[in-house]
């Protein structure tokens, strides 16, 4: 930018291991980040590179450390999807407003699973290129370590394991060349003159279009 010695305020990480900082100097603003993961920032870099090739919604990465553990990307805003549907969300009565943000958000992570797989190099893809067994696995043991066992719901762990390697056999039995988000939900998806724009890919993979639709509703 041309200028030296910008004002820096720490933002939220929301659970992230990644520190996020603005960098404020007279009309410019940047976000600066700082990583504890190389192979997760290196994700992050290439997949935004590729997005922002690919005319995708996403912040424009600017500068790289030589290192891959700092880097500045365009500051998108402090507007994040989450908080914009509210009303809807704790009444269960979504507005037109809010009706045409999740819209918006769903008709442009189609773009993203197609356009986004077009021409990617998914070996980039962190911690896996592909959505496998072990990605399901993960997903399922989640559920069951940090939801059903926390109820102290009454259930037979050997049925539910005959029931998680039906499911995984179901889930894997379709092909697909299309990007899987992995982590798309509400706060990761910022307003921008109310058009959606996205962060928080670096843990996308080759996978399953369903997948992203199913955790954004729940």
């Amino acid at each position: 930018t041309g200028k030296s010695n910008p004002q820096i305020e720490s933002l939220p990480s929301s659970g992230s291991n990644r520190r996020y900082y603005r960098l404020t100097k007279d009309d410019i603003s940047l976000i600066g980040v700082a990583g504890r993961s190389r192979e997760e920032n290196h994700a992050f870099i290439e997949l935004s590179r590729h997005f922002h090739n690919q005319q995708l919604n996403t912040p424009e990465v600017l500068a790289v450390s030589d290192d891959e553990m700092f880097y500045i990307q365009q500051d998108l805003g402090d507007s994040v999807l989450f908080d914009a549907i509210k009303g809807g969300r704790l009444t269960g009565v979504f507005s037109a407003d809010e009706k045409d943000l999740l819209h918006k958000t769903i008709a442009q992570l189609a773009d993203f699973q197609v356009k986004g797989a077009k021409n990617l190099n998914f070996d980039v893809c962190y911690p896996q290129a592909e959505f496998n067994n072990r990605s399901v696995y993960w997903d399922l043991n989640y559920f069951k370590y940090n939801f059903l066992k926390t109820t102290e719901m009454e259930f037979q762990e050997d049925l539910l394991e005959n029931d998680f390697d039906k499911l995984a056999q179901h889930l894997l039995q379709d092909e697909s060349d299309t990007f899987l988000y992995r982590d798309f939900q509400s706060r990761n998806v910022m307003l921008v003159d109310g058009n959606p724009y996205f962060i928080d890919y670096q843990g996308g993979r080759k996978g399953p279009v369903y997948y992203d639709v199913a955790s954004f509703f729940l």
